[in-house]
This record gives structure tokens, sequence and C-alpha cells, in this order.
């Protein structure tokens, strides 16, 4: 399997705790869509983004490799899940409106997945691809959070976390460019949550994994005194491609 999987051993966590995309970025995305008949979702993980493509599209299709991920998706009458990764082989020559990939395109093979976009979407079909990257909360917070990820963690990131780190800006894309549209998300979450989020990371999982205890817990007792009670405002700026085919 060529899709790098990061996050089959953490999926019900991952379900629980990743934040949710902004309903406004899918209405853009589909006012850009040259109809709103299909849609295919890659790389889907627990189905957040199909879900929401189904408020806009007649139908959406939703790939993943991981069946842990796929046992954690949400259901809805207009999404069907498979299990592939950057093939859709289900899906017919040009029959495609729009093409997402949420948080995970850096994983892909993305010569085979552009190669099968192109074959699926229809004349004037988008292609939008999108990432966060750390969250802002404070800026005592966000440096804690900071020192955390280069620091402890730091050396269990995989290279191709290079791509969220600088916005997709340097990621290669093999379509007709346009500017991708503003979005973020924000979120009002308790320390609890922010935790429980900074868990379902690649790097912590596979941190424990290799040396028996969770890092998590020293950083939140850091946070702890910075944090207060109740909740903070979370936000992650969205970075993203957008582009089409002729």
């Amino acid at each position: 399997m060529s899709f790098k999987d990061h996050f089959s051993a953490q999926a019900a966590t991952y379900a629980k705790a990743r934040p949710t995309y902004p309903p406004a970025l899918f209405l853009e995305l589909a006012r850009l869509a040259p109809s709103k008949a299909l849609a295919w979702d890659a790389g889907t993980g627990n189905g957040q983004a199909a879900v929401a493509l189904a408020a806009q599209f007649e139908r959406v299709v939703a790939t993943e490799p991981s069946a842990a991920q796929l046992a954690q998706a949400a259901q809805h009458p207009r999404v069907t899940y498979h299990e592939c990764a950057e093939t859709a082989p289900m899906l017919g020559d040009a029959s495609v409106d729009l093409v997402t990939v949420a948080q995970g395109v850096h994983w892909f093979d993305r010569t085979k997945f552009y190669a099968e976009v192109k074959r699926v979407l229809r004349p004037g079909g988008a292609i939008a691809l999108w990432t966060y990257a750390l969250c802002v909360i404070t800026p005592e917070i966000d440096a804690a959070v900071l020192r955390f990820y280069n620091g402890p963690i730091g050396p269990y990131w995989p290279p191709e976390r290079h791509h969220p780190e600088t916005g997709y800006r340097e990621l290669d894309f093999d379509f007709a460019e346009q500017p991708f549209p503003a979005a973020a998300m924000a979120l009002e979450w308790t320390l609890f949550e922010l935790t429980t989020y900074l868990r379902t990371w690649s790097a912590v999982a596979r941190f424990i994994n290799q040396n028996g205890f969770d890092p998590v817990a020293s950083l939140e007792a850091e946070l702890a005194p910075l944090w207060g009670e109740g909740l903070r405002k979370v936000f992650w700026p969205l970075c993203g491609r957008l582009g089409r085919v002729e």
C-alpha cells in the first residue's frame, strides 16, 4: 500500500477529537464545481469531509485505505465508503465534479493520485487539497505546544509533515491553479479536549509505541496553569491548493 497509514492505531480517538472543517468551505467548493452531482473525497479517514460534502452534493464517494478508520466513519445516505487509496476504480471516466483531500494528500503517491484525478474529473471539474498545522490559542500556550512539537516528539514526525508545516505551498500540484478559498477552523475547547486532540498526532502515537509512556501528560501539566478553568477559543487556519481540469 503506497498510502502511508499513520492513524489506524488511534482511529477511535481520531474520530472523536479531530476538529471539524467549516461548512462555508464546502459551500464555496460546491459553487466552484461544474455541477453538484458527484464528489470524491480521497483519504477520507473517518468521513468528516465526506459527510460535509454530502450537504452540497447529490452523491459522495469516499475512499480510505485504513479499515480501522472506515470502521469509525460517520454514516450518511448520500456517502458510500470504499477501502482503497489513491485510485477510485468504482468511478467512471469524466464523471466527478469535485475531488477533495482533507489533511491527507501529503501521504499519497501523488503521481498515481493525480493521474486518477484527471481520469475521473469532468471538464471544468475541480480538485481541492487542504491542510492545517499547529493551532492558535494564546502566545503562551502556543509557545508551549510548539516546544512540545519540536522537542520530545520532534524526531517522531515523518518527513511528509513538512508539507502541512509549509501550508502545501511546496507541494507538487499538476492542475491549472486558482486561489484557495479563505477558511479556518474555530472551536471552543477545554484543556482536556486539546490534549485528547494532541494524542491523535502520529508522532505522539509513535513516541508512545517506542518509549512506553505518554509524552502529552507532562505538557498537560505545563499547560494547566496557563489554561485556567473552562473553555478557550482554538483556531486552525486552513491552507490549500485549488485547481481545475480543462
